[in-house]
């Protein structure tokens, strides 16, 4: 893995660190117990300067930005009216509420689709209106808008039809709603093609052209937020509409993380405050899911609980049933049956997980039999009937395995589907672009695509593809890589850090959690494998074997061999550093766990013994244990400093 190392001007670092001093909403972490031992936490070193380094890699140099990022709050949120086409969708919609008519929302089977509908929904009955909606089959009807679905909403009456997560490439329906005297709103967040956008009663996304709203990364459920938020201001009082709105953040806010948009800006306001609102979660449904996936309510979840517990379990319902199921789940009152159709998310989920099991090992299989596909630059693997709803997250396993561009296809008959996702530097809707005669449909974006296309074609399609791969990567874009925010010592690391930090989250695209480098820090007991598959580190700045003697058991003493025995090797700061450590005048290094997740198998390939000197790359949390909770470290990666210490590329990005 190469470590690539965040590049900060360290004047706007050292200015933005000192006016952190004076923000309120760090007054109080400041005064804090964890501080108090802080000589000044603005220096070099100071958990302030180290905040202030991650901020202004995020582009925030001035107070007033860095403040309005680490408290975002809903006056942050953008006015509505200021997105191309809500003023005209809000018109219709109200006009529909005070005429009684029937509304239809059309949205996807994915979190971001479920959701938007649900948002949508609930805003217009709260409103006053009354909406059906549908969400198709993913086997039976797959993606976007179709034709007979609009045929036989305006054989029932409707009149207005509202997508939403989708329709910003359905031509024809646009074309057959008008003709059957339809009004068709699209709402949707995904790029318009070359032919611009369908011909709709209007037409909702800030990607659109000459939409001049500021914020141009929302999801699905976003968009139908915004447009939920235009209503309600026009036909709430403010404050049901403003309790309303928060209401509703619980939801996006799970959309917003699940869709893996960028969590910066608008959706960092959604993804921030929804998090804290789901602590709070009234809904029967939305609390028989945070307990079937095992979340607690005593604090607000993070980012990582939502994307892999709540997310996958929302999802499972379109990808191995009907989605129906969900919106069912947050509409329903009734706490008994709100738990049995959470119950049911968390058996697809299981059946799901199994299914992709099954994909990923065959895939694994033939790439390990083939010499075309181990060596290829863009990975193009088929099977018979695999399951249309998991070969995109089978598709992920493979990128995150092999670190390629990989496509997952699944052959049905004379058909196939496919699901691909990237790596950071292959546009893969580019080049799924390049072959776009060998599909029926397709669609994407720069890491993920999906299509369907002839079964015969699957093999041209291979070729393609890996041959567009070579004109793009080098084999040097297959190293994965370690975005490292700066270098840290270990002794640097402190609850003062650590509360800092947390000021960054919630974490996920486009504002990671930081990972940190130090280097040389010593092994101080033989390394522990967990459940044959994890490992945990206990390590400390890097200070020589003698010190560490005090510190091992006397087994470990024994089994563990010198690494130096000639005192004559060890240099002379080093040598004083432990004198004053013996006779009390320096404290000595505080000792961290560091945990390695699915790193077990390391150990064969880069073994390590207790005494060893290692650079590692690490992330700052924190244990909730009564005993033994405190500070802890999870390891991204570990390397033999003494053989050779680990270099890190610079990065401008």
């Amino acid at each position: 893995m190469r470590w690539e190392l965040a590049v900060s001007d360290p004047t706007k670092v050292r200015r933005l660190a000192a006016a952190l001093q004076e923000l309120p909403d760090l007054r109080p972490i400041i005064s804090s117990s964890a501080f108090r031992s802080t000589s000044d936490p603005a220096k070099p070193g100071g958990p302030l300067y180290t905040l202030a380094q991650l901020l202004v890699r995020r582009g925030l140099n001035e107070a007033d930005a860095a403040a309005q990022y680490l408290n975002p709050c809903i006056a942050h949120l953008h006015t509505p009216e200021r997105m191309t086409g809500i003023r005209a969708a809000v018109d219709r919609l109200d006009a529909a509420i005070e005429r009684k008519e029937p509304m239809l929302i059309y949205g996807d089977y994915d979190v971001d689709g479920t959701m938007a509908i649900i948002i949508l929904k609930a805003a217009i009955e709260l409103c006053g209106g009354s909406a059906d909606f549908h969400v198709p089959h993913r086997i039976r009807e797959g993606y976007d808008l179709r034709d007979d679905v609009i045929e036989r909403a305006a054989a029932a009456g409707i009149q207005l039809i509202i997508s939403v997560d989708m329709g910003i490439r359905a031509f024809a329906p646009a074309e057959t709603a008008q003709r059957l005297g339809v009004d068709l709103i699209v709402t949707d967040h995904h790029l318009p093609g070359a032919d611009g956008v369908p011909n709709a009663l209007c037409v909702v996304n800030p990607n659109q052209d000459g939409c001049a709203y500021p914020y141009k990364q929302l999801c699905g459920a976003g968009v139908a937020f915004k447009l939920a938020q235009a209503l309600m201001q026009r036909r709430l009082d403010q404050k049901n509409h403003e309790r309303m709105l928060r209401s509703f953040l619980k939801v996006v806010a799970i959309a917003t993380i699940a869709d893996a948009v960028p969590l910066t800006g608008e959706n960092r306001v959604f993804a921030k405050l929804g998090l804290d609102e789901l602590r709070r979660a009234v809904n029967p449904g939305l609390k028989a899911l945070l307990e079937v996936a095992q979340i607690s309510q005593k604090r607000p979840p993070n980012s990582t609980e939502v994307a892999f517990r709540i997310a996958p379990r929302i999802n499972a319902a379109g990808r191995m049933d009907v989605a129906r199921d969900v919106i069912e789940l947050f509409s329903v009152k009734d706490a008994e049956r709100a738990r049995l159709l959470a119950g049911k998310l968390d058996r697809l989920n299981a059946e799901r997980q199994e299914e992709e099991r099954r994909i990923v090992k065959s895939v694994e299989e033939r790439i390990a039999g083939e010499k075309a596909l181990n060596e290829a630059y863009c990975i193009v693997v088929d099977g018979e009937g695999w399951h249309r709803g998991v070969i995109g997250i089978a598709a992920t396993r493979v990128v995150e395995r092999y670190h390629r561009p990989a496509i997952v296809i699944s052959r049905e008959g004379e058909e196939a589907f496919g699901s691909g996702r990237s790596i950071r530097p292959f546009h893969l809707l580019e080049a799924v672009e390049a072959s776009r005669a060998l599909f029926t449909r397709y669609g994407g974006h720069s890491h993920a695509c999906g299509f369907s296309m002839p079964a015969a074609s699957v093999g041209q399609l291979r070729n393609e593809l890996d041959a567009f791969a070579r004109t793009r990567l080098t084999m040097a874009d297959f190293d994965p890589v370690l975005e490292v925010e700066s270098e840290l010592e270990l002794d640097e690391v402190s609850p003062a850090l650590y509360q800092v930090l947390r000021m960054l989250e919630p974490y996920g695209t486009g504002n990671h959690e930081p990972a940190f480098v130090s280097r040389g820090v010593r092994l101080i007991a033989p390394p522990k494998t967990l459940k044959d598959k994890h490992i945990k580190l206990k390590v400390k700045a890097g200070e020589r074997r003698e010190i560490m003697q005090e510190e091992l058991s006397p087994v470990a003493v024994l089994v563990t061999p010198n690494c130096h025995p000639d005192s004559a090797t060890i240099r002379r700061s080093e040598k004083t550093a432990m004198h004053e450590v013996k006779i009390g005048k320096r404290k000595p290094s505080p000792v961290f766990d560091a945990l390695g997740w699915h790193m077990a198998e390391r150990l064969q390939t880069t073994p390590v013994l207790a005494g060893d000197a290692l650079d590692i790359a690490f992330t700052i949390g924190h244990n909730d244990h009564d005993e033994f909770g405190g500070i802890e470290l999870t390891l991204r990666d570990f390397k033999d400093h003494s053989a050779e210490p680990a270099s890190l590329v610079d990065s401008h990005s």
